[in-house]
């Protein structure tokens, strides 16, 4: 696995210019929790940034209290992942925090953006194309028509998707911006330049801390790396059950980890399963030999025991949002880690 550890990474967004000589630490407000542990891994030592966003809310459904209003309007920086995966943050970052103090990580260059996958059964991921995530090159060649050179993410129009023919999954709901599936914190490469991105966006509005931005992003890369091997071997080894996600939120860890779940439950969550999508999900538990239904603790799990009674498959439970873990430094790996545990560790 090949990660971008260098400091040399354009960043194109601009946080306010600071003065000569700067009096205070950047006020840095996060969105989830997952991106909160990268922004605190950079900063450590120097400050601790604000998570908005706590564990037990779906960012799809986020909806502002005035404390979390106050908190935008006293920030000096926003670090988010973007208007896909909250769509209600943009406009109150935008009326809140002010032109040139956020940064969503979607829109870092070179992120790896995968499409939103719309179909029941999930085809498995193709590796052979891009061995070792080679980033440098964005070896994805399924997704060059994804626009990372400038990310534009509101023209990847959704009517080539063939939203016609799931109308009735509530898509007017679904919460997504574009065509590209939000949830790349879980694609540890994405994480690595990230972690480059916000150390290089702190080190412009602190030139005074600069230097520890800069150390602590690299010592953090390197760490995700070595954890993203060790699961890559773990994975090797034993490989994981075939299994079913609650909805389609885990494909950038799929992608990394060349594993592949066999389809979701739910297109999204912000949209109920149709009767026809579910008639198709005990399909695939009875052609794929399904071992275990993946469910998640914002969501109600009554419907995948509607599946799991068609068939002899366990239930448990995955967070891609880590609802269950400590907030901080060591929060992003010790959710890779339980990400893995407890994919490899479900049996029927």
């Amino acid at each position: 696995m090949r990660f971008l550890l260098g400091t040399g990474v354009i960043c194109a967004f601009s946080a306010a210019t600071p003065s000569a000589a700067v009096a205070e630490v950047p006020r840095v407000v996060t969105d989830i929790a997952p991106v909160h542990s990268l922004v605190a891994q950079v900063m450590a030592g120097v400050g601790v940034p604000d998570l908005l966003i706590d564990q037990a809310t779906s960012p799809h459904h986020f909806a502002l209290r005035p404390s979390q209003a106050r908190a935008l309007q006293e920030a000096d920086l926003v670090v988010w992942i973007g208007a896909g995966l909250s769509p209600a943050l943009s406009g109150a970052i935008a009326d809140l925090a002010g032109a040139g103090k956020e940064m969503a990580l979607l829109s870092v260059p070179q992120t790896d953006l995968l499409p939103i996958r719309e179909d029941v059964r999930f085809e498995a991921h193709r590796h052979d194309d891009h061995d070792d995530h080679g980033h440098d090159d964005q070896g994805h060649d399924d997704h060059d028509d994804h626009g990372h050179d400038d990310h534009g993410h509101d023209d990847h129009g959704h009517d080539d998707h063939g939203h016609d023919d799931h109308e009735d999954e509530g898509h007017e709901d679904h919460a997504h911006d574009g065509a590209i599936d939000p949830h790349a914190w879980l694609d540890p490469d994405n994480a690595a330049l990230w972690l480059t991105a916000i150390a290089e966006e702190l080190a412009a509005a602190d030139p005074d801390h600069a230097q520890t931005y800069r150390r602590n992003a690299e010592n953090a890369a390197r760490q995700v790396e070595q954890l993203a091997d060790q699961i890559e071997a773990d994975f090797a080894a034993t490989p994981p059950p075939a299994f079913i996600v609650f909805h389609d939120a885990y494909q950038y860890f799929e992608d990394a980890f060349d594993i592949s779940a066999q389809g979701a439950i739910s297109l999204s969550d912000a949209s109920a399963p149709s009767a026809a999508r579910l008639t198709e999900i005990r399909t695939i538990v009875a052609e794929q030999g399904v071992e275990c239904l993946f469910a998640e603790p914002q969501f109600d799990p009554d419907i995948l025991s509607a599946v799991a009674d068609a068939a002899p498959v366990s239930i448990a439970v995955i967070d891609p949002y880590g609802g269950h873990i400590p907030t901080g430094v060591d929060f992003y790996p010790a959710l890779l880690r339980d990400l893995a545990t407890g994919i490899s560790g479900c049996k029927g």
